[in-house]
């Protein structure tokens, strides 16, 4: 059956049954998991309402995932993506994040390449490269959203106090020195190999 341009309408009903419109039955968040890594898009609506409540149901799949014991979110990461909620930096990350997983879905073969060749250092080193190559792509999404231009005096508009004060310049060191804490220790268990 040839893959269809428009996603599968799914219809969530008051007695928390999903309703697959394109194969006339029922479904389980586990089928939607199912269909998410099939790459078969879905678009999930209340039936009573129709408001659209994919989102909410792609959260709750990976809530379940996570209650599996299958976790790939890091608790730091969860709280510091709580953190950005209502901060002047929450435009900024759902483009971030939706890039930063772009980038890693393309990359993957060829990390898993690497990792299987070996264990050792080449393994590191993809790793390695792969937070590089994040770290660069977050700075240049950062200076994209400044909201002036580089100064004479050779200052960047992430050294001056932004509207949010020391706040917003605190918060972006501690995201630096997070990731050259992180490179160092690739450095040292790459050093140990």
């Amino acid at each position: 059956m040839a893959k269809t341009t428009e996603p599968t309408i799914i219809k969530k009903y008051a007695n928390r049954r999903l309703y697959n419109t394109g194969t006339s039955t029922y479904v389980t968040l586990e089928d939607l998991a199912v269909m998410v890594k099939g790459e078969e898009d879905f678009v999930v609506y209340d039936a009573k309402t129709g408001d659209d409540i994919t989102r909410s149901v792609l959260t709750q799949i990976i809530f379940e995932q996570e209650g599996k014991g299958q976790n790939l979110l890091p608790v730091t990461f969860l709280r510091q993506l709580i953190r950005f909620y209502g901060d002047s930096m929450q435009g900024l990350v759902p483009s971030f994040l939706e890039y930063s997983m772009t980038s890693l879905t393309q990359e993957q073969e060829k990390i898993r390449a690497q990792m299987s060749e070996a264990f050792g250092a080449t393994a590191f080193d993809a790793i390695e490269d792969q937070v590089k190559r994040n770290t660069e792509m977050f700075e240049r999404a950062m200076k994209m959203f400044m909201p002036f231009p580089t100064g004479e005096g050779g200052a960047t508009q992430a050294d001056k106090p932004q509207r949010g004060g020391k706040e917003d310049s605190s918060e972006l060191d501690a995201m630096k020195k997070q990731l050259s804490d992180m490179q160092e220790k690739i450095n040292a268990l790459s050093d140990k190999s």
